[in-house]
């Protein structure tokens, strides 16, 4: 039987490399971009079908649900990075944040989910960020909506996994992608936190510079998708089985300075 795919931000990045591997294990793919006529050759891939979505709109969620059809696997993959001091942040973009994030996926995760529930086969993969289980300063607002996938999803499995749909989350580590040149980032002029966010800003572009490819990720989220009976977290990058497990037996407040440390604070 072939299955039916749907990854949102299927243009760039660990979409992209989602898309292609699930192309090349025989998938029928659906990928989606906020506008498919704008792509580039380069950001194509072949073999994937292009649809038109915008999770800020619910209007254009709604579209897109009713252009996929039959979905069998989606891929909450679309969102926006952002960073800056929680005192700074202004509050529309938080709630553009959380619409993007997280409301947007929720909405084309329950416009799917009856489908998936009827024919008895479902995977819904909610790609995260080690971020949610290692929070760092400045990143408050993007921890909280990966915070928030994850649980949705971790709440929800029990609900599905008698119908045969599993959701499950993947938490990539530093990703080589440049998601950095596009991060939303807020922070004022002779603002007392640049100091600290200047550190922290630096070593993440240094992590990411050096961080994993998209594609050990897609491996990840194949991985997930094609198990019979998908865990509820899988993790890669950042050293992560030594990290997690480090985050299971140690105290919190150590590996809340781990991450600080890691990350040039003091």
């Amino acid at each position: 039987m072939i299955r039916t795919a749907l990854v949102t931000g299927a243009s760039s990045g660990i979409g992209r490399e989602v898309a292609r591997a699930l192309v090349d294990r025989g998938y029928r793919v659906l990928g989606t971009t906020r506008n498919p006529a704008a792509l580039s050759d380069d950001s194509r891939v072949a073999g994937v079908e292009y649809l038109t979505l915008d999770l800020e709109d619910r209007t254009s969620i709604e579209a897109c649900a009713r252009a996929a059809g039959d979905v069998d696997v989606l891929v909450n993959n679309a969102g926006e990075s952002q960073m800056g001091p929680l005192e700074e942040l202004p509050l529309d973009a938080i709630d553009r944040l959380f619409q993007v994030n997280v409301l947007g996926a929720i909405q084309l995760t329950q416009l799917l989910l009856p489908g998936m529930r009827a024919r008895g086969y479902g995977r819904v993969v909610m790609v995260g960020s080690m971020l949610a289980s290692f929070p760092l300063a400045f990143r408050s607002s993007y921890v909280a909506t990966k915070c928030a996938l994850k649980g949705f999803a971790s709440a929800a499995r029990r609900e599905l996994s008698p119908f045969g749909v599993w959701l499950t989350t993947v938490e990539p580590g530093t990703i080589a992608t440049g998601i950095g040149d596009r991060r939303s980032r807020y922070i004022g002029a002779g603002s007392p936190y640049t100091p600290d966010y200047t550190t922290v800003s630096k070593a993440m572009q240094r992590n990411e510079d050096r961080g994993i490819q998209a594609s050990a990720v897609a491996e990840l989220v194949v991985a997930a998708i094609e198990a019979d009976r998908p865990k509820p977290l899988y993790a890669r990058g950042n050293m992560a089985p030594l990290v997690f497990t480090v985050r299971r037996l140690a105290p919190r407040a150590f590996t809340e300075k781990m991450t600080s440390r890691f990350h040039g604070l003091k």
